[in-house]
């Protein structure tokens, strides 16, 4: 029977077959109060307690009548007349013909052969992921006391739950029968007749026979041998294209509790994801299981019994043997390690596009870099300018020069680049390690780069008699002054072009430094070469 509060006090009533279980305290016979009376019997001068049938003629009339209606814990004087007592005949040498006899009573158990196992919840928690079944395994906390409110055990006093089969024959079949239906985290009072409990024998010192036992109980958890890892989405993010795989590299963060809601770990109390492969056993089973098939971003709950967590021992000081593990995790990004750089185009120009960013070219693009999570890294914007690179050139990460390429002036990107094309295991400044980046780029310009190796090239070919050329003033030599002028003006004619994206005095210097030889800081006839002449000569040297 089961009900919402606390169940009724209980009386002793008429239907046979009642039990109960009681002390007379201090019959007496009637005497003047001067002398006093004469004690007939007394329970607390024997070891056991006095337990029988009440209301089937196994007790005198006046007994019988005057125990009716008692409580557990009541206590009651009782005057049988001798016509309810022994009448005209009395007890041979103990109780005389037509003696009064007076009962100090104390009620401390009662209970009937119809009797079943009463249930009430105390505590339900608001959510119940599942109830005890039979063969269920179980770990609960109890306060065992008798019907009088004598206590004789309790699991709080050993440092750990009571842990337990359910309906295997382990427990009392009282106890087996008052776990059916509970949810971890509920509360209980489990009143047990003795018949279902420990019987007329009881249970050593503290269980006397024929108790009726009163258990409150609070269930840490339950499993089955047979569970498997239960899962529960909280939360999915739109727009789920691609779900998590065994051999997926994820970081997450998670709160770990036992069943009952007690925490035992988290990593947000470190400030930081934990890190690991999915599916290749470097997590405990039932997680690894439960990783896989996520999304990015997605919130879920996963309850793994302990033979996929920490099994009969457990772990540490907080996560006890055979404890049901629940983990409540935000799945913050995964990728593979053989991911290639995902490219999105959102927009592109109205115009037809000819031209397309390749390695070598000098582009100029705008970008919005964040965390698959939505947290914001950088920004070109923040700069009011948009940022440079040289195609190929190793001056950005791997990934984003790849989703650069092939781009037109206008276009606009989202790149999902992972972090072995990014800033690997160790992360960069701002940028947490194994972090997959989130780009959107816009490329504002693009200039043709230059073959590798060159400064300057020609449109066209070189004069005939560069040097000639070059030499301003015919006196036989090139100062830096004249080298400058004479290149600054090849460019502003079309005729050639500066390596894009860089000082021009600079690479103009540069390209002073390598034709003059002799390092004498003017360039003559013979100095002066072409960098295909060079190349050329160099192939016949090696040859």
């Amino acid at each position: 029977m089961s009900g919402s509060g606390p169940p009724r006090a209980r009386g002793l009533r008429l239907p046979s077959f009642q039990r109960a279980q009681w002390c007379p305290a201090s019959p007496t016979l009637a005497r003047p109060p001067a002398f006093g009376g004469r004690p007939l019997d007394r329970c607390y001068d024997r070891t056991t307690l006095v337990a029988i049938v009440v209301g089937v003629g196994r007790l005198i009339t006046g007994m019988d009548r005057g125990l009716m209606g008692m409580c557990v814990s009541e206590r009651r004087r009782l005057i049988v007349p001798p016509h309810l007592g022994y009448g005209s005949i009395g007890v041979a040498g103990l109780i005389p013909p037509d003696a009064t006899l007076y009962f100090d009573v104390v009620l401390l158990d009662v209970w009937n052969k119809a009797d079943t196992v009463q249930v009430s919840t105390l505590l339900r928690p608001p959510h119940c992921p599942r109830m005890v079944q039979d063969s269920d395994f179980v770990r609960y906390h109890y306060n065992g006391t008798l019907l009088d409110g004598t206590a004789f055990d309790t699991s709080y006093s050993s440092g750990g739950t009571y842990d337990t089969y359910v309906g295997s024959g382990w427990l009392i079949k009282g106890m087996d029968q008052g776990l059916l239906g509970m949810c971890p985290g509920e509360r209980r009072k489990i009143i047990i007749p003795p018949f279902l409990a420990y019987g007329e024998k009881g249970y050593g010192t503290v269980i006397p026979a024929h108790a009726s036992l009163v258990f409150h109980v609070l269930l840490i958890d339950v499993h089955n041998p047979k569970d498997t890892v239960q899962l529960e989405t909280l939360e999915l993010p739109p727009g789920c294209v691609r779900r998590a795989v065994a051999g997926d590299f994820m970081r997450y963060h998670y709160n770990g509790s036992l069943m009952d809601g007690t925490l035992f770990d988290s990593s947000y109390s470190r400030n930081h994801t934990y890190n690991t492969y999915v599916g290749q056993g470097y997590i405990i089973p039932g997680m690894d299981q439960g990783l896989q098939g996520a999304c990015v971003g997605e919130r879920r709950r996963i309850t793994i019994p302990p033979h996929l967590a920490y099994g009969e021992n457990g772990t540490g000081d907080k996560i006890p043997g055979s404890a049901v593990l629940v983990f409540d995790v935000h799945v913050i990004d995964f990728h593979n390690p053989a991911d290639p750089v995902e490219v999105t185009t959102l927009s592109r120009p109205p115009e037809p596009c000819n031209e397309t960013a390749k390695p070598g070219d000098f582009v100029r693009y705008h970008y919005n870099c964040s965390l698959l999570d939505g947290t914001r890294l950088f920004s070109s914007h923040d700069y009011e300018v948009p940022q440079e690179a040289t195609l190929g050139a190793n001056k950005v990460i791997e990934g984003l020069d790849e989703g650069l390429q092939g781009m037109c002036v206008g276009e606009r990107r989202q790149l999902v680049v992972p972090p072995h094309l990014a800033h690997g295991e160790s992360g960069a400044r701002g940028v947490p390690g194994s972090a997959v980046l989130l780009f959107e780029v816009e490329l504002v310009s693009r200039e043709e780069g230059l073959p590798a190796g060159y400064l300057f090239v020609w449109h066209e070919d070189p004069p005939a008699n560069l040097f000639e050329d070059l030499d301003l003033n015919k006196d036989g030599e090139v100062p830096p002054e004249e080298f400058s002028t004479f290149i600054k003006a090849q460019v502003s004619e079309g005729k050639g072009r500066l390596m894009p994206g860089q000082d021009p005095e600079k690479i103009i210097g540069d390209m002073f430094q390598n034709q003059d030889r002799n390092q004498d800081g003017k360039i003559t006839a013979e100095e002066l070469k072409l960098k295909s002449d060079e190349d050329q000569e160099r192939v016949h040297e090696e040859l």
